[in-house]
């Protein structure tokens, strides 16, 4: 039976979630402050990859943090201001860097990210936009041995979940990447990977086919949501409305909205920069990431990207352009004939979970409000499974992959 379904977000979950509704016949509307794919979405480094199952709390990380903060062009940032808020939010991720649940985090990402590619290669074939896919690989590489050994434990979770890399010498680094340093020596590639050439022009051309097939985008705000009997009231735009079912994908601010309907979960807004230079060549075809700096190089329509850096800020902050000035710098470090000029600047908030897997599932409150949030750093490639775990939900079937593990309910005494 067609169901009246709300998804609030526009992002890469909401769009796929509510074209996977439509096409099952809901009646599906979307609601977000912004327009289609200008969030968190429109930023990242565009990766499709089922590979990318290393989670961010990994035995060891706690140690590494002290390190990072004092390097001025590290990966990772927080202010200060912000630690009280978000204690609790760091007492459960060092809690997650236990080896017992990175290898129970790395299997559900595993999961999560197996049908990215194949699942957009569908979507996209549908909205006509097919040419934003590259199925190409990636790259990751280190200058220093002792960083390249000190990442062996992320090979070993994806030698055992399945996913297939070759190490790879100097020799075979600048063949796939001609115009990058000569001092990354060490790496692997990860040869079954994609990625999307524009991710917001992505969410882009999904959305205008959901409207083309009968979906409805609205831009307005949501206040509020509450419970209402079966089904779920909100309050958008000074008015209220009523919907049958609610999908909850708006990225950092679902924090807030699961509160309203009983559930408290650790959200948190990691904050991340991008720099785009356009026209840029360096010889690169597949996306590269520096291990040691923790950030990627992705070759885009409009240029090259480098997106990274983790940011722990009130999401309202104003930017730190200072990080976006660190990717140019290690753009240039990193390929050496690069002219890095001209570059765009962005920053987006992601919805970061301490142990890296998303919010997926219903309501343990309400039975009416479906989560769909907290993907973190995985959220443009966990979209298709995402978007089919809700519509198997919705539709009253049994989800092919299990939302269980995925509970709001997992972090206890939060």
């Amino acid at each position: 039976m067609a169901s009246d379904v709300t998804v609030i977000g526009a992002g890469a979950i909401g769009i796929v979630s509510a074209l996977m509704l439509r096409r099952e016949g809901h009646r599906v509307t979307v609601i977000d402050r912004q327009a289609p794919g200008e969030g968190a979405s429109f930023g990242n480094a565009g990766s499709l990859a089922p590979s990318s199952i290393v989670p961010i709390a990994l035995p060891g990380t706690i140690r590494q943090v002290p390190k990072w903060l004092r390097d001025p062009l590290g990966p990772l940032t927080l202010s200060w201001q912000q630690l009280p808020k978000m204690l609790p939010w760091f007492l459960h991720f060092n809690r997650a860097c236990g080896e017992d649940r990175a290898r129970r985090a790395a299997t559900l990402l595993r999961a999560m990210n197996t049908p990215s590619i194949e699942g957009y290669a569908e979507l996209l074939a549908e909205a006509g936009a097919s040419d934003l896919l590259r199925r190409q690989g990636m790259l990751h590489v280190y200058r220093r041995e002792a960083s390249f050994n000190g990442s062996a434990f992320g090979r070993e979770l994806r030698r055992d979940n399945g996913c297939e890399f070759e190490i790879v010498d100097a020799d075979r680094i600048h063949a796939l990447a001609p115009g990058l340093s000569k001092e990354y020596r060490y790496g692997f590639f990860l040869p079954d990977n994609a990625h999307l050439a524009g991710p917001g022009n992505v969410v882009k051309a999904l959305a205008a086919h959901l409207q083309r097939i009968g979906g409805v985008i609205e831009q307005a705000e949501v206040t509020a949501i509450r419970g209402a009997g079966q089904g779920v009231t909100l309050e958008v735009g000074g008015r209220t409305r009523q919907a049958d079912i609610v999908v909850l994908a708006a990225g950092h601010a679902s924090g807030r909205f699961a509160a309203q309907v009983g559930t408290h979960v650790p959200l948190a807004p990691e904050r991340g920069y991008h720099i785009q230079i356009p026209g840029a060549e360096p010889g690169l075809h597949c996306p590269v990431t520096d291990g040691e700096g923790r950030f990627v190089a992705t070759p885009m329509a409009g240029g090259l990207r480098f997106a990274g850096t983790s940011e722990f800020q009130a999401a309202g902050a104003p930017p730190n352009w200072d990080r976006a000035e660190i990717l140019a710098k290690q753009a240039k470090s990193m390929f050496p004939g690069l002219e890095v000029k001209n570059y765009s600047r962005w920053m987006g908030v992601r919805p970061s979970t301490p142990d890296s897997a998303p919010v997926i599932g219903r309501s343990p409150r309400h039975p009416g409000v479906l989560f769909a949030f907290g993907h973190g750093h995985w959220g443009l490639m966990a979209a298709p499974a995402t978007g089919r775990i809700v519509s198997d939900l919705v539709a009253g079937r049994t989800p092919k992959i299990d939302p269980a593990p995925f509970s709001a309910d997992r972090f206890g005494w939060f």
